[in-house]
């Protein structure tokens, strides 16, 4: 029996690193948090932005929506369809932007992930995020965007940061399987 080489097939190391990177994402965006009403400062998207770099963007977006719901059971939320689609968009994005930085040297590389982490932030957290927060919630527009633009200059250097240092570790060779764990755990000895 021939497998269809256009479908992906998800092996047991893909969904348990896509399981990791969940329960990463739900640690830093549920517990180690700082939430402030309508604001919320955590760094739990640079988990769901290296699903998609190192797995994919389905992975990636598989990621954020588990993730979103799963927070949104633990903290007793109802389930907001834009904020939803703002976390898997953390994931798909930057994926999907993925091909245009891949062949450049390191320094190409952090400017093509930071512009993807750039443009990510700007359509899910200000545009979806916001948009969430206002129809769904009944927040006023004019009253919390100042609040969010002020926390968009403050997280997107550290998101940047984050996500770059982390994808150019060597966490990266061993998600991708470009090195086995055994030598990886060999080159620190």
């Amino acid at each position: 029996m021939q497998k269809n080489s256009y479908k992906t097939y998800w092996n047991v190391k893909t969904l348990v690193f896509m399981a990791l990177l969940i329960a990463m994402h739900l640690v830093l965006t549920r517990v180690l948090v700082v939430e402030l009403g309508a604001y919320r400062i955590s760094v739990g998207s640079v988990c769901t932005i290296l699903a998609g770099l190192w797995l994919g963007p389905v992975a990636g977006g598989v990621c954020g929506l588990c993730a979103d719901i799963i927070g949104c059971f633990i903290k007793g939320y109802a389930i907001n369809p834009l904020i939803t689609v703002a976390a898997i968009l953390w994931g798909i994005l930057p994926a999907l932007m993925k091909p245009l930085f891949i062949n450049k040297t390191k320094k190409g590389k952090t400017v093509g992930i930071c512009v993807s982490v750039v443009i990510t932030a700007v359509l899910s957290s200000l545009v979806f995020t916001t948009a969430g927060l206002v129809l769904i919630m009944g927040y006023n527009f004019y009253a919390i965007m100042p609040g969010r633009l002020v926390q968009f200059v403050i997280m997107i250097p550290i998101y940047c940061v984050l996500t770059c240092l982390l994808y150019f570790s060597p966490i990266t060779s061993m998600v991708v399987g470009t090195v086995s764990p055994a030598v990886l755990s060999k080159k620190t000895v």
